[in-house]
């Protein structure tokens, strides 16, 4: 379910992305280098509203339900789009928005694998998959992990009619999802450091004393 939720959204901002750029004709060429021309105040206030955003999508990494990459992500495009593109901040742009999908799916990887590992079936990898999207709904922060944890156990006690290889799935089941909440957080913090790179850049930067 959240895997295909994820694609669902990965074809949604890759949509609004071509459109954004499709919509700009020829005549629309300086908008898209330059912005909606910021005064240097307006550009700080811009700055520090961004940087805010992206700190809030950062925590939000904690809560499996936020997808606090793409919150990072989305508060580049924004700034990008109010200061306009040159040849460097599209490369820095490529680089936050590679950084997100890969961010994306690293959750499903390594839980899915360090599941997978310990001997856990696909359909109760899955099924605790679609628990954990539910509960951290329900129940945040951690609603969603102990959900999925829990699902998983249960369903391979059935399988398997072995309580102790049960737990050993759902101990590295724990471990993955561990291991891409700190992942996604690292990468979300080398997002954040690419953007400020690319707003110091412009010679109008809080960044810069």
């Amino acid at each position: 379910m959240k895997k295909k939720q994820n694609k669902e959204l990965f074809r949604g901002l890759i949509g609004a992305l071509l459109f954004i750029l499709c919509a700009c004709s020829f005549s629309d060429i300086d908008i898209f280098s330059n912005g909606v021309g910021l005064t240097p105040s307006m550009t700080w206030i811009t700055q520090i509203v961004i940087l805010f955003t992206m700190i809030v999508g950062l925590v939000g990494l904690f809560f499996v339900v936020i997808p606090g990459l793409t919150i990072i992500w989305i508060s580049a495009l924004t700034y990008g789009i109010l200061t306009g593109f040159n040849t460097l901040s599209i490369i820095l742009f490529i680089l936050i928005t590679a950084l997100m999908l890969l961010g994306n799916v690293l959750d499903q990887l390594l839980m899915g694998a360090k599941a997978k590992k310990s001997g856990a079936s696909w359909s109760s990898i899955f099924i605790s998959t679609g628990a954990a999207f539910i509960f951290s709904i329900l129940f945040p922060p951690f609603g969603g992990l102990i959900a999925a944890l829990i699902a998983l156990m249960v369903l391979e006690i059935i399988r398997l009619k072995d309580w102790r290889k049960a737990t050993q799935s759902s101990k590295e089941m724990a471990i993955g999802c561990l291991s891409a909440i700190a992942l996604r957080f690292l990468i979300g913090m080398v997002m954040i450091g690419i953007w400020i790179i690319w707003a110091a850049q412009s010679g109008q930067s809080i960044f810069i004393p």
